[in-house]
């Protein structure tokens, strides 16, 4: 069974809004203010909550405390899940091409460094969660991207066979973690990074969810 693996951040969603609320939030109770900004740090909000933490105590300091970052993290876990769908929305076109690539018999999947819960949660309440047959996340499994197995997990769950799948993703992560399993990658342009994720040296990239059936069938079939 031909399968399609989703990262969620910066790929399906973009939820860059809600976690730099949810960073803000923690900066805001340690007395230091706004700290990112929802536009500006909207890449550093898709390598997850840690970078967030360092790059704004970073901002303060000249450089981020490790043990100040493990702090912080938990209270921003507990932020974000509060108010985890406030201004996240799916990217145009994504939940058309979900039920596109079912229509035509692909197995669908997410594979994501988001804790499963949150990951859960979020998919719940955008609507779509049924539509993937398997969801992976950063705790699912003992190791989290760019390690394979998580990504072999998400594809097996769904029922498909690793050697017919592919990643869709938008970071050097994931171009990492589909080299580790070797499979395509299949890297998006409309996130923060744009056409520079091209330097990654994905199989191939998506301008636009409108052109994602074709992009996988010339992929994998």
């Amino acid at each position: 069974m031909k399968t399609v693996i989703f990262d969620l951040d910066g790929t399906l969603a973009d939820t860059s809004g809600d976690l730099i609320a949810a960073a803000n939030a923690c900066f805001q109770q340690a007395g230091h203010g706004d700290l990112l900004d929802p536009l500006g740090d909207q890449s550093t909000a898709f390598q997850g909550g840690r970078a967030m933490l360092r790059l704004g105590f970073a901002r303060i300091n000249g450089t981020a405390d490790e043990a100040e970052v493990d702090r912080w993290y938990a209270p921003l876990l507990e932020a974000y899940g509060q108010n985890i769908d406030r201004h996240t929305h799916l990217y145009p076109g994504a939940e058309a091409a979900v039920r596109q690539l079912l229509d035509r018999g692909y197995r669908v999947g997410i594979c994501t460094n988001k804790p499963q819960g949150l990951a859960e949660t979020l998919m719940t309440r955008l609507g779509v969660r049924d539509l993937f047959a398997s969801l992976v996340g950063a705790d699912t499994l003992p190791v989290r991207k760019p390690d394979a197995a998580p990504y072999v997990a998400a594809v097996t769950r769904a029922g498909g066979r690793v050697e017919q799948s592919l990643l869709v993703g938008d970071t050097v992560t994931d171009r990492e973690t589909a080299r580790a399993a070797g499979v395509p990658a299949l890297l998006v342009t409309f996130g923060p990074d744009g056409e520079d994720v091209r330097a990654f040296e994905p199989e191939a990239v998506l301008e636009s969810y409108d052109v994602l059936l074709g992009r996988v069938q010339g992929l994998i079939g």
